[in-house]
This record gives C-alpha cells, structure tokens and sequence, in this order.
C-alpha cells in the first residue's frame, strides 16, 4: 500500500496531465475544433470588430482629401456667384466707363471698418481719388496706390464725410463714418422734410464724389437734436464682409486736370 502511494506521488502529475491532453484531443476529434474556435472567436472577436472599426491611414488621407476638395468647391461657388451678381450689377449701371475689377486682399481688426487693401494698382490704372462701388453702392475711395495694389478709405471710417441727398424731397446733409455697418447723417436744415425709410445717395453738394450714388437708407430720425437734425442710415453695401469691388475713375479728378492742363497753355 505505501508503495503504490509513492508511485502515485511520484506518477500522478504526468498521469494526470497525460490523461487532459488525450481528453482534450478525443473532444477536438468528436466536435471537429468547434468548442476551440468558438473559445478563439470569443477572446478575439472584440478584438477585431474594433480594429476593423478604425480607418486606416490611407482611409484617412483620402477623407482628408475629400474634405479639402470640398471646401475648395464651396468657396469657388461662393466666389462665383459673388462675381455673377457683381457683373449684373454693372451691367445695370448707366455709365458708359467699364470699372476695374478687384478684390479685397487684406483687411486689419484694428481697422476693419476704416480701412481696405485690393489687389489692384496703378500698372492697372487705379489712381488716387477713384471712386470704389460694390453691391448696393457706394463704399469708399482710393486714398493711396501702388504698383499693385491700392488702399481704400471706407464710407464707414470716422473721418469719412461725404455729401448727401434724400431722392424723395431733396434735403441734404453730411453723412459721417460711425465705424459700424451704419452712419450718422447730420441735415443743413433744422426741421428736414424726412421720414424712416428714405433712400440717400451722393449730393451735388459732394466734393470728393460725384452726385446720385446709392449709399442706405434713413433707419431713424433725431429731429430734436441741436444744433441740427441727425438721423442714423443704415448703409447699403455689405461693407462688414467686403470680397470683390469695382472701382471707378473719379469725374472730378479728370475735370481738375483739364483745368490745371488749360491753365497752363494759356498765355501769360
């Protein structure tokens, strides 16, 4: 007895462990390695589903392609249809010099409502004092040009005043930069014949632009204010997101240089 018990302790390790692998081995032959699989497809399967789930590098790239595209063709949409109402725009307007087209390139915070640049110079005829019109009218002046490029002084700056008229009953005024998408307008007369809704444009009276361009309309009336009325017009062209222009040679300057040309050939 006590030696069998020795050949136990000594044997029954290896017989134990002999007897798991033949009885794993009849099972996987009975069921064909399927409890197998299925124990294999349980620990892995998460596994794999999340590693499916995830795109791969060339997947990314090629989303990140598609996205770019995208945008691309989002802003040639905007930009073209920007240009199309831009072109019926001048198609409708009266006057027989066909302006320059340009586009705003660069614009500071700090100066957002004073101050634009256009890709557009003097090697392509832009000069000093032209007159610079987007949709819905009037929007500033050249104040300074390069070869390349010119500067615009905005209806909105501060320093901006310009004459005006309402078209309904002829009052005039001076209408000044508020730096906002709105600008004051300070009457000649006490009591102006005005009311909200009034359409102003350029005056006769304007020295630095010529007369009947289309600038707001009257938003609100301060006829109580001294020592004139004023009255808030809300401008017309969407100076706040400005993108293409047209600029136009100013009347005034052309006239100035006959003048000083005529003076000049006289005798003296």
């Amino acid at each position: 007895m006590y030696t069998a018990r020795r050949w136990w302790e000594r044997r029954g390790l290896q017989i134990s462990l002999l007897g798991l692998v033949v009885g794993g081995a009849l099972i996987l032959r009975q069921t064909q390695g399927a409890a197998l699989w299925e124990i294999y497809q349980g620990v892995t399967g998460p596994l794999q589903e999340a590693l499916s789930a995830m795109p791969s590098q060339q997947e990314q790239l090629n989303d990140a392609r598609i996205m770019e595209l995208q945008t691309q063709v989002v802003r040639l949409q905007s930009e073209n249809e920007n240009l199309r109402k831009l072109n019926a725009y001048i198609e409708k307007d009266p006057r027989k010099v066909k302006p320059i087209i340009a586009r705003v390139i660069a614009r500071s915070g700090d100066n957002w409502w004073q101050q634009v640049t256009l890709n557009r110079g003097s090697s392509e005829g832009v000069e000093e004092g032209s007159i610079v019109q987007a949709e819905g009218g009037l929007i500033g002046r050249i104040e300074s040009v390069t070869s390349n490029t010119s500067r615009v002084l905005l209806v909105s700056d501060f320093q901006s005043q310009i004459g005006v008229t309402i078209g309904r009953t002829g009052a005039k005024g001076v209408l000044r930069g508020n730096g906002s998408s709105e600008a004051i307008l300070e009457f000649y007369e006490k009591v102006p014949n005005v009311k909200i809704g009034d359409l102003v444009s350029t005056s006769t009276y304007s020295q630095k632009f010529p007369s009947g361009l289309s600038v707001g309309q009257i938003k609100s009336l301060d006829l109580e204010r001294l020592p004139a009325s004023a009255a808030q017009v809300e401008l017309f062209p969407p100076i706040r997101s400005l993108d293409w222009v047209k600029i136009y040679p100013n009347p005034e300057n052309k006239l100035e240089q006959t003048t000083e040309k005529s003076s000049t050939t006289q005798p003296k």
